[in-house]
């Protein structure tokens, strides 16, 4: 260990013991198995912040080494160890920079500011819970607090200020060892052992070194560290449902009709291309059906913004839909934005009753369907207008029924919420659609935002055990089996017609039985370890402060 020690030490350094007993009930104001000064100085600290929030974003896709995901939260304990206040919050700043400048650089497409505002103000709410963290550190199990910390953060980011769940550790393991922690615990106990392992290594990197006797002192975050690695890497043991012998299956197709690449199409026009593509890519997968070149589908998916045009006030685009189903001969769910109100919607089309039940989108994307603090943004920016109108969120979910199949949709941005797509789960769904349309973050090329839902979805199969159909506008499509893995999928801009059968299954797994309880568990529990940290660092501020009355 190179011990790089600068002036920034921690506020709660005790002066000299006074002779005698301590008060009763008092704490040392120790950090419990770390050093009291830092161990770097603060250039160092501030570049291990940087480096732990680039190596976490390389564990998400596109690029996607999964192994990197512990050494983020590793090295933010690295930065924050020993440091002040002002110093963990500029640790933290630039750790969330380091992470989602990068991660969300897909949203440029949108515009340079839309890209630069949501990643700075991420940073800014990462980097004021990183007090917390820093506060959490002062604990004798504060490995196991920061653990639990990650998940808590996460949670809060998910609700306030506004819902953004980008960036979840669980959500960086598609198809790695550690990914059926999902099916015990949901995405929530998957974050926890990662970064379990990540505050162990930390751990063992602070330790006192051999010399002097204090071998113990390093073995001891060895074997935790060892264990926290083992217990993430033995996910891939993990006892999970297998798909039972005899277990009924199903046809299912996925409709990637793509939409015109030029931004300045008027809306009218390429609204009604988008739909005409998917009505085309449709009827010619009927063609090749009855000519016996392909089998016949069980369910069609259409996805996101299929039909940007309500059916019921545009009689050809109703009529567009409508051949097409007709041509295939099966249920078809269609992507659509359906008009007063306002609402982001699946309906299911059948061959002999045209449009029937739908699902409303339940969690609107913030600044993109809806604007949070649209009052207050109103009296800043005129950019509110270019969204006069929310969306109606639905309040529900809605399970269609197509033969065996119980399918339970989820659009888009709702993928990286863990109650919405359980919820579907709950209701009946034994198997899982994703709509979603991907185009505006494509335009440049860029396939990060694709990847990273794709991920999610796949995250989403594990913890519910349930095949799951992403279908996109654009692309990344993809068909994914019960255990995360990729059965068929697309790539962008382009037509395509994906085709796999499925296992249909209605086992629940103990992720969805526990619902957001392994959640609440462990903020709940994070939250009283930081009011039992606040208070003793309080009290050794106090006893600080009054040391030189006493002398």
């Amino acid at each position: 260990m190179i011990a790089l020690t600068g002036p920034d030490s921690p506020p709660v350094a005790a002066p000299a013991a006074p002779a005698g007993p301590a008060p009763a009930g008092s704490r040392p104001p120790r950090e419990h198995g770390l050093p009291r000064e830092p161990v770097l100085a603060l250039p160092w600290a501030l570049l291990a912040a940087v480096a732990g929030g680039l190596a976490l974003t390389t564990a998400f896709p596109p690029v996607g080494a999964w192994p990197l995901a512990p050494l983020g939260p590793a090295l933010l304990v690295l930065a924050l160890q020993g440091r002040r206040l002002r110093s963990s919050l500029l640790a933290g700043l630039l750790f969330g920079l380091a992470l989602f400048v990068p991660l969300l650089s897909w949203l440029i497409n949108v515009a340079w500011y839309a890209w630069a505002a949501l990643a700075i103000a991420e940073a800014v709410i990462f980097a004021l819970l990183c007090a917390g963290q820093r506060v959490l550190l002062s604990l004798r199990a504060w490995p196991v607090a920061v653990a639990g910390w990650w998940v808590a953060a996460e949670a809060l980011r998910a609700r306030w200020p506004y819902a953004f769940p980008w960036g979840r550790l669980a959500m960086s393991q598609a198809g790695s060892p550690a990914a059926p922690w999902a099916a015990i615990g949901g995405a929530p106990l998957l974050t926890f052992v990662l970064a379990l392992a990540g505050s162990t290594l930390a751990w063992l990197v602070l330790a006192p070194g051999p010399a002097g006797g204090v071998l113990r002192r390093r073995a001891v975050p060895a074997l935790a560290f060892a264990g926290a690695a083992g217990l993430a890497l033995a996910g891939a043991l993990l006892p999970l449902d297998p798909v039972p012998a005899g277990s009924p299956t199903a046809a299912v197709a996925a409709i990637q009709g793509n939409v015109p690449h030029a931004r300045n199409l008027p809306a009218l026009l390429r609204a009604s291309t988008v739909t005409a593509n998917h009505a085309a890519a449709t009827e010619r997968l009927a063609a090749q059906v009855r000519a016996g070149l392909r089998p016949a589908p069980d369910l069609v998916i259409w996805p996101e913004n299929a039909t940007d045009l309500d059916p019921r006030f545009y009689p050809q685009v109703y009529a567009t839909i409508a051949g097409a189903v007709h041509a295939i001969g099966r249920p078809v769910l269609v992507g659509e934005v359906l008009q007063d109100p306002q609402r982001n919607a699946g309906q299911l089309w059948t061959p002999a009753h045209g449009p029937g039940p739908v699902y409303v989108k339940r969690q609107l994307v913030p600044f993109g369907e809806s604007i949070p603090f649209r009052g207050l943004l109103s009296h800043i920016t005129s950019l509110v207008a270019l969204q006069p109108h929310d969306f109606t969120p639905g309040h529900r979910p809605v399970v269609f029924r197509a033969g065996p199949i119980r399918l339970g949709d989820v659009i888009c941005y709702e993928v990286g919420f863990d109650g919405l797509v359980s919820s579907e789960v709950k209701a009946g769904a034994n198997l899982l659609a994703v709509q979603t349309n991907d185009a505006s973050f494509e335009v440049d090329g860029q396939r990060g935002e694709s990847l990273q839902q794709l991920a999610m979805a796949r995250i989403r199969a594990v913890e519910s055990d349930r095949a799951v159909v992403v279908a996109s506008t654009t692309g990344v499509s993809a068909i994914i089996a019960p255990d995360g893995t990729v059965l068929a999928h697309s790539g962008t801009w382009r037509q395509a017609v994906l085709e796999a059968r499925v296992p249909l299954l209605h086992t629940i797994t103990l992720a969805t039985r526990l619902g957001a309880w392994p959640e609440l568990v462990i903020t709940a529990l994070t939250v009283g370890a930081l009011g039992w940290a606040a208070s003793g660092w309080v009290a050794a501020v106090r006893r600080r402060r009054s040391a030189p009355a006493q002398s």
